[in-house]
Formats: structure tokens, C-alpha cells, sequence
């Protein structure tokens, strides 16, 4: 048995085992009258009225006009059952009715609702009328995926084809009414938006459609609240974010904080580490201005850890004096979270921190390892890092938030659960600095090809004020 498939949610289209069949204009119209009888038998008689447009009743007429439906019946039939399985006949069915003139040849079509569009769309409308949320907008979404335009377009206007279009047209309101209500509750606003923002544009009257659309946008700016980009990192269960506000803040994620490669924490008096460095506020904000359990913790955690070298006291007489290879990361379990320590600056024995581009870029790519292996897939929060006391000169703050969109976006490709979303912070008097549009074009790079290298070549390292952060 042939597969057929009618389609009249727009321009009729006939499949046949999913090839599209190509039918001349005269039958394609007698097509659409059928499917718009809605399984009910239509009388030669009336298909030539309807169809052919012919009124008179001439001598002989009757014969002629049974002849000519039957020819185009005939190319229906054949169109239908190309394999002859006797599937033309199953579909389109020759009936005798009993009019006051006498029995009268009528044809009536009969798809299965899998075999016809229209029939599927009432199935699954009515369906989800009655589901669950979750329910229902699956269905729902499915039915209004199958919509191309107009219903029976070939027929728009016509008396005959005016009940099932109604018929439908509501059905589809209704569906967009229940889909925008599923996807709301369901806590989807802008899943919900896109037919909202169509319905009031195809009623631009409608004051209730226009509060509704009004209501979905402000449940949205709600939602996103501090949020300025987000973008799904392509064939990854990760999104890349950026909001605007204090790392700090950010309670449902792992923190990263920046460190140099002496770990060093102390703000006394402001000579190592500045009390307004990311390091300091981890400190006050995180373990309660606890320095001492920091350093514990540190210290414990860096135990794994091979040191580079040691500096001696006469040459670095304030501050740590032990140094770990840049990308060095400690994890600090707090809470049921994690922070993870890492070290991207080289802090020199004049108590300044300098960083470059390759050190950012390396100790970023030993990071998102640590925090796949121990960030329990929660979001990963992490400050513009670079732009802070150790300022990556070389780069202005859109390269920064580039570089850890790239590393991060190239480990999850190796490792798909790295973490289910970056958030990079940004604090709001760092906004104005920042070139949000070079950062969304790193974000629609993501969907294809690998970026070019405008950050990957090392530049020159630069000195920046004391301590990183």
C-alpha cells in the first residue's frame, strides 16, 4: 500500500510515499472540494457547479458532465494507488445517492487523520485542550508546526470550502490561546512569545492580545533579570552567559577567583594583596572574613600541587615565597559548591602581579578540567579575569570575556559536562567598557567553524598595578 499524505494547511500538496505528486490545476481543484466535504459524499451535479463553474443545463449535459468528473476522478485514483493495490478505490469512493430525479453519482474521499493534515491538526488541537501543561504544549507545538498558511488556499472565498475553514481557523485560535497558556505555566514565556507577538500582529486591534503580548515581554525582562547575552554552546548541554552585577551574588553557581602564583591573600596595610582585590572580598564574602581557614584550605589543596621554584626572603621579604605553575587550580568546597582557586598572574618580588594573554589563555584551559571533574555540573561563575589589579593590558575587556568564552566552548567539546553554564559577571561600572557586540559575535561563532585565533597568539605581557584579580 502506497503512503498518502494530503496537506491542505496551505497550499494542497499530495504525497505519495513522501514523492509529491504533481496533478493539473482542474484536478488539484477538485482535490480541495473533496477534502472541504469533510467525508461526506459530493454529487456530480454539484462538482461541476463548484468545480468546473458550469451552470447551464443543456441537452445531454448530464451524460457529458459525469464524464468529465470521471476522467478527473480517474487521474485522482491513479495518483492515489500507483502500484494498483487497490488503494485509489479504498480513498476515493463512488457513492449512489437518491435525489427526486433519481439515484445520482456522487464521490466521497476518505483519508485516514494520518493520511490528511487537517484531520491529524483536529486530533492533536483537541487533544491537548484537555492535557497537561507539559502535555498539551508538546501537542500543541506539534499542531501548529503543521500549519503553512490559509487552510484549502486553493478554495479561499469559495461557499463550498467556508465551514471547514471556520472550523479550523478556530482551531488554530484555540491552539494558540492554549499554547501560549501551557508554555506559561510551565514558567516558557519565550516560547510563548513568538505566537503571542503573532497573534497582535495579526490583530492589531485586539486590546487583549496586545496586554497579553505586554505581560509575556515583562514576565521575560523579569526572568533575565540582570542578564545581557546567552547562547547555547552548539551540540552541548552548556549555555554562555553574561550578566551584569557581583560575583558574589551569583548563590546557585561555582565561583572562580583569580589568584597569582603565590596564592598569596594577605591585605595588610594593602602591600601584597589590595582589599578591594576579587581575592579579598572571598575572603570577607565567602568564608566570613576568616583569612586564616582560606589559607588552611590553600594550603591543604596545594599539597597536590609541584611547586616551580622559591623565592628567598631577601628577595621577596613580604608575601608567600613558594610559586605553582600558572593554571594551577585549587578547589575550595563551600557549602555544597565549589571556588575554584586558579593562578593566572605571576606576582614578582616587587609585589606587583603581571599577567599576559598565553598565561590567561593556559591557566583558563587548566581550569575547565577542575571543573568538570569537581564542579558537580552546576552553573560556573567567573569574573571578567584579567581586567582587574593584574590587568591584562594586551586585551581590552570584550578579548577577556572572548578568551574565556573560547577555552570554555573548546573544553566542553572534548567534555560535554564541563558545566551546564558559563556566567561570566560583569560588574555595572565595568558595563560601559565592555563591546557587547564583539562578545555576541564570539557567541554566533560558536554555531560555526572555529573562531580565528584574534586572542590565541601570544602578546607581550605587561605590568599592571599591585595584585590580580
Amino acid at each position: 500500500m502506497a503512503h498518502i499524505r494530503v496537506s491542505v494547511l496551505g497550499p494542497v500538496r499530495l504525497e505519495i510515499d513522501g514523492v509529491p505528486a504533481h496533478l493539473t490545476p482542474l484536478t488539484t481543484r477538485l482535490l480541495v472540494r473533496l477534502v472541504a466535504a469533510d467525508g461526506e459524499p459530493v454529487p456530480v451535479r454539484t462538482l461541476r457547479r463548484e468545480v468546473w463553474g458550469m451552470t447551464a443545463e443543456l441537452p445531454g449535459q448530464a451524460q457529458r458532465d459525469r464524464n468529465e468528473v470521471q476522467k478527473r476522478v480517474l487521474e485522482l485514483r491513479r495518483t492515489f494507488d500507483p502500484d494498483r493495490t487497490g488503494d485509489g478505490a479504498r480513498v476515493l469512493r463512488t457513492v449512489q445517492l437518491l435525489t427526486a430525479r433519481g439515484p445520482e453519482s456522487a464521490y466521497r474521499l476518505v483519508l485516514r487523520a494520518e493520511e490528511l493534515d487537517s484531520a491529524e491538526f483536529t486530533e492533536l488541537v483537541n487533544g491537548a485542550l484537555h492535557a497537561a501543561p507539559a502535555t498539551a504544549a508538546r501537542g500543541l507545538a506539534d499542531a501548529l508546526g503543521m500549519l503553512r498558511g490559509r487552510p484549502l488556499a486553493e478554495a479561499d472565498g469559495e461557499p463550498f470550502a467556508a465551514p471547514m475553514t471556520r472550523r479550523l481557523d478556530g482551531l488554530r485560535d484555540a491552539a494558540r490561546e492554549a499554547f501560549i497558556r501551557s508554555q506559561s505555566d510551565l514558567g516558557r514565556p519565550d516560547l510563548a512569545l513568538p505566537v503571542a507577538e503573532r497573534i497582535a500582529r495579526e490583530r492589531p486591534d485586539d486590546g487583549p492580545a496586545a496586554a497579553r503580548l505586554a505581560l509575556l515581554r515583562e514576565r521575560l525582562r523579569e526572568r533575565h533579570g540582570g542578564e545581557l547575552l546567552r547562547h547555547r554552546v552548539p551540540g552541548r548541554n552548556a549555555d554562555v552567559v553574561l550578566v551584569r552585577g557581583d560575583l558574589f551574588d551569583q548563590l546557585d553557581a561555582n565561583l572562580v577567583v583569580g589568584f597569582t602564583d603565590t596564592f598569596d591573600t594577605s591585605t595588610e596595610q594593602d602591600v601584597v594583596i589590595s582589599r578591594e582585590s576579587v581575592q579579598a572580598q572571598l575572603v570577607e564574602r565567602v568564608f566570613g572574613g576568616q583569612r586564616r581557614l582560606l589559607d588552611d584550605r590553600l594550603r591543604l589543596g596545594l599539597r597536590a600541587h609541584i611547586p616551580v621554584g622559591t623565592e628567598t626572603a631577601r628577595d621577596k621579604p613580604r608575601g608567600r615565597r613558594t610559586r605553582y605553575p600558572i593554571g594551577t587550580t585549587v578547589v575550595l568546597p563551600v557549602d555544597g559548591r565549589r571556588v575554584f582557586a586558579t593562578a593566572y598572574s605571576r606576582l614578582g618580588n616587587d609585589l606587583v602581579a603581571r599577567a599576559d594573554p598565553a598565561d590567561l589563555r593556559l591557566a583558563l584551559e587548566r581550569l575547565w578540567p577542575q571543573v568538570a571533574r569537581h564542579g558537580l555540573f552546576k552553573p560556573v561563575a567567573v569574573p571578567l579575569i584579567g581586567a582587574g589589579l593584574a590587568r591584562v593590558v594586551a586585551l581590552d575587556r570584550a578579548q577577556l570575556a572572548t578568551l574565556v568564552i573560547e577555552t570554555f566552548a573548546d573544553c566542553c567539546r572534548r567534555d560535554p559536562a564541563v558545566a551546564r553554564e558559563l556566567r561570566i559577571v560583569i560588574m555595572p561600572g565595568e558595563l560601559a567598557a565592555i563591546d557587547l557586540a564583539a562578545v555576541e559575535k564570539c557567541l554566533r561563532n560558536l554555531d560555526g567553524p572555529a573562531p580565528a585565533a584574534s586572542v590565541r597568539t601570544p602578546l607581550p605581557g605587561a605590568a599592571g598595578p599591585r595584585d590580580s584579580g
